[in-house]
């Protein structure tokens, strides 16, 4: 069963895998909530192992957990899928009816899928057709999607599936049929029906809507909680839209069945929506496995709302999960109110791909969605607006984009006046916001660290921090990287002194010459292109033409001899005094000091690409040249996560 169930080929089918190196694979774990990936599949030995929480086995020990099954139900469930029949040792093969429960319940809806796909072309199904067409949808639309029709007869699918070897008791457990008067009855009849699938294709449920007056039930009906189907972690067109989730970083949150099908037929098939609860934690643990949803990659996370007031309230409460997520986050909202079906059905495909790319941060549009209830032509309007929105400003955890909102704030309600707006923004803090310490005023990052209060993030507290904890660089008072802040150099001092980037290159090669095998591959890795002085990017290439820190080991005089016999002559007195010079280790150690060096220096470098797509973005017309626009903004977006990820490496180190 093991050789027929490649580990990373059913693995993958719940999580995204990218190369570890090795041979090996890395995700986020489906087994806890974590940040960046830890959990490590080896597809030569069969194996996977979770670093975060220790979680670990074999291709069954994983269908075990991540379906809850037991042991046989997991090599039934193997076997299914690699289209093995299964004998048991008894002899004889076993019949439908002793295989696990999951199993029945399964092949339960997948006949009834059928069933109902059948159903569609029955001349009683014509109100049903008439919907789909009405809305855009041709008959291949609905065989690719397997949208069916539930006969408006009380035991239809019943009947039909008991004839087929299934008991009562399994349909009601499945959720198919309920117990009426007189015996089981079908739960959905006389409705449009979608199957709703599992992320590996299989149909756990449905979803039906109303078509007929004579119904009195809601308008729209979904297969209620059983062992298959839990609505919480459920999304619609998820098992569609996996693969480019994964390929396009991106992830597009619509609200209902057709919204799924008008956004993959006109060409954003990244699109899934709940069904029939609000968008929750579950589903973002769902989409994060998929994004692989950390911060050295690319990411997306779209919501789509109707312009009224409950489409702003759904943002809002989107607004609410929006930290949960590592990536970005935006909201795409057409202003005449059409959702992706009717925008589809009334202004063609390109309408909907227009919709998804001008989507806006959801940040921008919780803060805008606030004001707008406010009359900002008047000084009472614009203070009310600016003390609603404080708080949703303050509960932005990242300094840096608190910063930026409470500037785009105090532009759009007119006050022209940052310090006033920051007042009111630290007021919230300082009275207990998502991002505060009560009357401390404190707000903690990511990384868990406290600092001072107010939108410009991290002040005096950094650098004490900084200084306590043996950090080569602090807070604003030594510059940015570290160093006085006065930038003179005296004449005992190298001249990197005068400059702080400099200096920390200067530190790192100090390291690569005198400790290298604290710094080890990542700083091999780097690349020449990580040091602003000639002199650095030189003796990094030397340290890298003799094998890298890799082959240094410990260091010592046989090194620094290497070093220098591959030195030039113009570069042999900076590497003898690289040599000789100490690193400015504090207190915390070799390690930890080495460790932030190298996360600073990569920090440096993600900044000047960084800088240099925002001027390119500048320069653009983001309508004319929209594609190229769109490449460049994910690419920044990248770039700003990989950096965030990287000043909580140095903060930590």
């Amino acid at each position: 069963m093991r050789e027929r169930s490649p580990i990373a080929d059913v693995v993958g089918e719940h999580i995204q895998l990218r190369n570890a190196g090795g041979g090996n694979l890395k995700g986020l774990c489906p087994f806890h909530d974590e940040k960046s990936p830890s959990f490590n599949v080896t597809p030569a030995r069969g194996y996977y192992y979770c670093f975060g929480c220790a979680e670990g086995g074999d291709v069954i020990t994983f269908v075990r957990k991540i379906e809850n099954l037991t042991f046989s139900e997991a090599v039934e469930r193997l076997a299914q899928r690699a289209g093995i029949q299964l004998r048991y040792e008894e002899g004889g093969y076993v019949p439908g009816r002793e295989q696990g429960e999951r199993v029945r319940l399964i092949e339960a809806h997948r006949a009834a899928a059928e069933f109902y796909a059948e159903q569609l072309a029955t001349p009683d199904a014509a109100p049903g057709r008439r919907f789909l067409s009405e809305r855009g949808f041709e008959r291949v639309d609905a065989e690719r999607f397997g949208v069916g029709y539930a006969p408006a007869g009380w035991e239809a699918l019943s009947r039909h599936l008991m004839a087929r070897g299934f008991t009562s008791q399994e349909l009601i457990k499945g959720g198919l049929v309920r117990e009426g008067r007189r015996g089981p009855i079908d739960r959905f009849r006389g409705r449009l029906v979608w199957p709703i699938r599992d992320i590996t294709g299989d149909v756990i449920g449905f979803g039906a809507r109303k078509l007929l007056d004579s119904d009195d039930g809601p308008k729209y009906l979904n297969t209620p909680e059983s062992p298959i189907y839990h609505k919480s972690s459920v999304l619609y067109g998820v098992d569609l839209a996996k693969r480019e989730i994964a390929r396009r970083s991106q992830a597009v949150i619509v609200e209902g069945y057709t919204d799924v099908m008008a956004c993959h037929l006109a060409g954003v098939p990244t699109a899934v929506a709940t069904c029939g609860t609000s968008f929750g934690e579950e589903h973002i643990k769902v989409l994060r496995r998929l994004l692989l949803d950390q911060a050295e990659f690319r990411g997306e996370v779209i919501f789509t709302f109707d312009g009224d007031s409950a489409g702003q309230k759904a943002a809002l409460r989107a607004f609410q999960d929006e930290q949960k997520f590592v990536t970005q986050t935006f909201v795409a909202v057409q202003p005449d109110g059409l959702d992706p079906c009717d925008l589809r059905l009334k202004h063609g495909d390109a309408a909907v791909r227009d919709l998804i790319a001008s989507r806006e941060p959801l940040f921008a549009f919780a803060i805008r969605s606030v004001i707008s209830r406010y009359d900002l032509t008047t000084n009472e309007g614009r203070l009310g607006a600016l003390d609603a929105a404080a708080p949703v400003i303050a509960s932005i955890k990242d300094p840096g984009l608190r910063k930026t909102y409470v500037v785009d704030l105090d532009r759009w309600l007119g006050f022209m006046d940052e310090g006033f707006v920051i007042q009111r923004v630290q007021q919230a803090i300082g009275q207990g916001g998502p991002g505060g310490q009560g009357g401390q005023g404190g707000d903690r990052g990511r990384n868990g660290h406290q600092d001072q209060p107010g939108p410009y993030g991290r002040q005096q507290g950094s650098q004490q921090y900084g200084r306590r904890q043996g950090r080569p660089y602090g807070g604003p008072d030594e510059g940015r990287y570290g160093g006085p802040a006065q930038g003179r150099a005296t004449a005992q001092e190298p001249r990197e002194k005068a400059d702080p980037v400099a200096m920390l290159e200067a530190e790192a090669l100090k390291l690569a010459v005198q400790r290298p095998a604290l710094l080890g591959p990542e700083f091999d890795a780097l690349g020449g292109e990580a040091f602003t002085r000639p002199e650095h990017a030189a003796l990094y290439g030397v340290i890298v033409a003799v094998g890298g820190t890799v082959a240094g080991g410990p260091g010592g005089q046989e090194w620094v001899e290497r070093l220098l016999a591959a030195a030039g002559d113009e570069l042999r007195p900076a590497l003898t005094r690289f040599a000789v010079e100490e690193p400015r280790v504090e207190t915390g150690g070799e390690e930890r000091y080495a460790a932030a060096v190298l996360a600073r220096l990569l920090e440096t470098a993600v900044g000047r690409s960084v800088a240099q797509i925002k001027s390119r973005l500048q320069r653009l017309n983001p309508v004319e040249e929209q594609q190229e626009y769109n490449r460049l903004f994910g690419e920044l977006v990248a770039l700003e996560q990989q950096r965030r990820v990287l000043r909580e490496r140095a903060a930590g180190a």
